[in-house]
């Protein structure tokens, strides 16, 4: 028995290090736990903090993101393009059935007409029907009264060419004496015609007012028309360069290269109606930027 208790050094150093090793793991055994369970009751406090520090963040991100939301100011629905309608949440459907709807020249004067045409929902069309802003003479119409002699008539007979006044001379009184034009269209007249040196160019150029209906236009050249229009440069359809067209109108540097593209397939254009089969080009303002051409 003797022989088992009698160690060397050497051994005896191993059986030191085995119990120290021992010692030490049981020390962890016993007291880590005690570390996690008191780490375990100070987290109540800052998981109080980190959630009252996410609301704030949640809510300025909120805040933000409201911001950066496209903000709707009032405008005409007669003139809403496909960008505005998709920014305003309608769909492609009701787009087109808006669009066919001015083709045929008519005009949207109510929101209630707005639904009729694009057959929008009940609840978005109380969305966006109070930024609805139409002209003052469908909001204000003025009642018709028979005989008065500080209008001009509404007959539908046409004047002489000599009988009108010219629309680069008249005032505000003048115009305002057409069904359907009051102060502010009157003012929106002479302030575009002042834009220019020389005033109107043709009578097309109505067109180019804000709130002036097709119908008050045409009552507009019933008794007025461009007399002495302003002098305009035009450039040749066949021969104009790219920088040349850009200084037209409703004209960028992309429809001029598409131009400048469809007059080399054609080896050049035989009338200026050949502009509308251009890509991308802005049908709906040709007659403007005929003003600026010729062949």
């Amino acid at each position: 028995m003797k022989s088992h208790f009698l160690f060397t050094n050497q051994q005896r150093n191993g059986i030191f290090l085995l119990l120290a090793v021992i010692v030490i793991f049981q020390c962890v055994y016993w007291f880590v736990p005690n570390i996690f369970t008191s780490t375990t009751k100070n987290i109540p406090g800052n998981v109080s903090e980190i959630e009252t520090f996410r609301k704030e963040v949640d809510s300025l991100r909120l805040v933000e993101i409201e911001n950066r939301k496209p903000k709707i100011y009032p405008f005409n629905p007669n003139y809403i393009t496909d960008y505005k309608g998709y920014t305003l949440g309608m769909t492609n459907e009701e787009i087109d059935r808006l669009h066919k709807f001015r083709e045929t020249n008519q005009w949207v004067n109510s929101a209630k007409q707005f639904q009729q045409v694009t057959k929008v929902s009940d609840s978005f069309l109380s969305t966006i029907s109070p930024y609805f802003k139409f002209p003052e003479w469908v909001t204000n119409p003025k009642p018709k009264s028979q005989g008065y002699s500080n209008s001009y008539s509404n007959s539908t007979e046409e004047k002489t060419f000599d009988q009108k006044i010219d629309l680069n001379s008249a005032s505000t009184t003048q115009l305002r004496k057409v069904y359907g034009v009051g102060e502010k269209l009157s003012e929106r007249i002479i302030a575009y015609r002042d834009k220019f040196n020389g005033g109107f160019a043709a009578d097309i150029e109505l067109s180019e007012i804000w709130g002036l209906s097709l119908e008050v236009i045409e009552r507009i050249q019933n008794d007025f028309t461009v007399k002495n229009p302003r002098a305009i440069k035009k450039f040749n359809l066949n021969t104009a360069t790219r920088d040349e067209l850009v200084t037209i109108q409703y004209i960028d540097y992309e429809i001029a290269h598409h131009i400048i593209e469809e007059r080399a397939l054609r080896d050049g254009f035989d009338s200026l109606e050949d502009l509308t089969k251009v890509e991308d080009f802005p049908i709906k303002k040709f007659e403007i930027i005929k003003l600026y051409l010729h062949l």
